[in-house]
């Protein structure tokens, strides 16, 4: 008698590049059209009927009785990283740093187990080891070469394969780890290429695992998409415990490190460095690098003051409106929110009655400066204004304030301390919101309730 061959249910397909699941096989991936990345999900096992209690590691104690000295951070030694992670690197935390090709990543870590391999010297952290999966051993030291990164405790290894950086992590046995790029490595374990989704939750999770157990501070490098997002599956950013955001133009030498999430600090600071020839340097004082220094006063151009996180940061906004040749007027923006600009043009035209429907508008900041924040509007308004009707504000003034679609200025969170960072810097002239609270006695301060009133303080 034939027996015929009983096939077991598939649990589905799965994309091993974008992780989309579909119910049957197909050549071309209908969300990201990558050919060949189909991959067949392992059948569901049955629900066990019965969990059985397993035998903990250590016993549960109440929550005052925990060592906290154990997790306490520890500076890395570059103050304005420490600054975003909290006061420094906590033991077993796991840190992604995510940012754009090329905007200084492996070259901000390098510095950073340098800073760590001398303090290793002293007991404080321990060696540093550096795994780099993009770069030979020898790129890495030609950058230590330039940037003055070289020490005996500093210790690299060009490798992608996970099971060889953990022998290494057992022959050095580093106080800290760092993995340039997670896309980079792979492991045997799991079907699929490097940098796919199944291959990058793997490779993330063995790594959480290896710095929970032996309490070792792990650095990851993330890529990142076109649209500045980390790269691979969401739940990469769900497991680490802080994710890091390196930000910069390539026109520029300003860098920001901005804090996305952070399971011990504030996640809304942000480091600002320096990328120089010889390396990368904190920049403790950012304010002045956003400021055109000028005898007189422009027309066109207007101070303003914005938070980038718990920081007080002046900016510049500079405006210029000319007639225009074109059907339809050009807008063109550099720096500043194209959409909160355009809302304040139409503003401008609506409820301040300035005819800007013929004329060509630009806006952009000094300084590589990025101002999203709607405290900046009033700025942008008065740089447009000033720039249309050829006068120039008062010298030393800042301007701080929302706008709103009827014309009204909005008050914004912290104008004491704005104000307190503008008058440290020189100015001694604002306009404010109604309602903004203490401010500091050496500002003379214009309260201006609308776009109108500003205008008009303007004029005056």
């Amino acid at each position: 008698m034939a027996t015929k061959n009983v096939r077991t249910k598939s649990a589905g397909y799965r994309c091993g590049d974008c992780g989309h699941e579909m119910a049957k096989w197909l050549g071309r991936c209908p969300e990201c059209q990558a050919w060949g990345t189909i991959e067949e999900l392992a059948a569901a096992r049955p629900a066990l009927a019965k969990v059985i209690a397993g035998a903990p590691r250590s016993p549960a104690r109440p929550i005052g009785h925990v060592d906290i000295e154990v997790a306490k951070a520890r500076p890395t030694g570059v103050s304005e990283l420490d600054r975003v992670l909290g006061g420094g690197i906590v033991p077993g935390a796991v840190v992604l740093l995510a940012g754009e090709p090329g905007v200084g990543k492996s070259t901000l870590l390098l510095e950073v187990a340098y800073r760590c391999a001398e303090q290793s010297v002293g007991g404080a952290i321990g060696p540093a080891l550096y795994i780099t999966g993009e770069e030979s051993a020898g790129q890495v030291r030609l950058r230590a070469e330039r940037t003055g990164n070289i020490h005996d405790n500093l210790y690299v290894a060009a490798e992608s394969d996970l099971s060889v950086l953990l022998g290494h992590v057992d022959a050095v046995r580093p106080g800290l780890l760092i993995v340039d790029s997670v896309q980079t490595m792979s492991t045997t374990a799991v079907d699929g290429v490097p940098g796919g989704v199944t291959q990058v939750r793997a490779v993330t999770s063995g790594l959480i695992a290896l710095a929970k157990e032996r309490n070792l501070p792990v650095v990851l490098v993330g890529h990142v998409t076109k649209d500045g997002s980390v790269a691979g599956p969401r739940l990469l950013e769900h497991l680490v415990d802080v994710v890091l955001q390196f930000e910069g133009d390539r026109h520029s030498t300003l860098r920001l490190v901005r804090g996305v999430k952070n399971r011990f600090g504030a996640a809304d600071e942000v480091g600002c460095f320096e990328l120089r020839e010889d390396g990368i340097v904190g920049v403790p004082d950012p304010s002045g690098l956003f400021l055109n220094r000028r005898q007189e006063q422009v027309a066109g151009t207007a101070i303003t003051v914005i938070m980038e996180g718990k920081r007080p940061l002046l900016g510049e906004v500079q405006g210029l409106v000319a007639k225009s040749v074109l059907p339809a007027p050009r807008r063109a923006v550099s720096g500043v929110d194209s959409a909160r600009v355009a809302m304040v043009l139409a503003v401008l035209s609506k409820r301040a009655k300035m005819g800007l429907g013929d004329h060509d508008v630009y806006a952009a900041t000094v300084g590589g400066m990025r101002m999203i924040e709607p405290a900046s509007d009033l700025a942008v308004a008065l740089a447009v204004a000033s720039a249309h009707w050829e006068t120039t504000l008062p010298t030393g003034m800042v301007v701080i304030g929302e706008v709103g679609l009827a014309g009204e200025v909005r008050r914004v969170p912290g104008v004491g301390r704005r104000l307190a960072e503008a008058a440290r810097l020189g100015f001694n002239r604002a306009l404010v919101p109604p309602d903004s609270g203490p401010l500091p006695e050496n500002v003379r301060v214009t309260v201006v309730p609308d776009v109108g009133s500003a205008l008009q303080a303007l004029v005056d």
